[in-house]
């Protein structure tokens, strides 16, 4: 049965550049989905979707997720990284105040992931750019609010080193063997 690990953390912390490496090891890595909505509104118009409709943005990112979820349910692999998951959804819901429909809460019980690990803000890294606008102060309080909601929905993320990405991957590799 294929194991669905997840990668969290806040804006800019290096989650992508994660995936591209575990994904350059040879490993099957789903992306993040928020960029390809956000750039599909921007081309409809809509410079932050998330900003002027997040109640929408969230419901698709969700859909997102779920179908993510899926598809690693088929494969045969031992391991597949997701870059967020879906109580990230709700997380962000929480972070800006909006409310949102019991169906969000449903689908963080519903749809279970084997381990959670949490990358932790990194100024050094920070940027912002088209999809990412949070400031680094932004990203310190999305961080709480992901760590709030895991922990919630009975996860207990293991947090990522803020060292070079090979030493992350590393990490989480030798993590998961001890988690086996």
């Amino acid at each position: 049965m294929t194991k669905r690990i997840v990668l969290i953390g806040g804006p800019s912390t290096g989650k992508t550049t994660l995936i591209n490496a575990l994904k350059a090891k040879g490993h099957i890595c789903f992306d993040e989905v928020s960029r390809e909505v956000t750039k599909a509104a921007q081309e409809k118009g809509i410079d932050q979707l998330f900003l002027t409709q997040p109640l929408l943005f969230s419901e698709l990112l969700l859909e997102r997720r779920i179908k993510q979820y899926k598809e690693a349910s088929q494969l045969d692999q031992e391991f597949v990284f997701i870059d967020r998951g879906i109580p990230d959804v709700a997380a962000y819901m929480d972070f800006i105040g909006q409310d949102y429909p019991d169906n969000f809460k449903e689908a963080c019980t519903s749809y279970k992931y084997d381990h959670i690990f949490i990358l932790p803000p990194w100024r050094d890294i920070h940027i912002t750019d088209q999809e990412r606008y949070e400031s680094f102060e932004e990203a310190l309080k999305i961080q709480e609010e992901l760590v709030k909601t895991y922990t919630h929905y009975g996860y207990t993320p293991i947090e990522v080193p803020k060292t070079d990405v090979e030493k992350r991957v590393a990490f989480i590799l030798e993590n998961l063997n001890i988690c086996l």
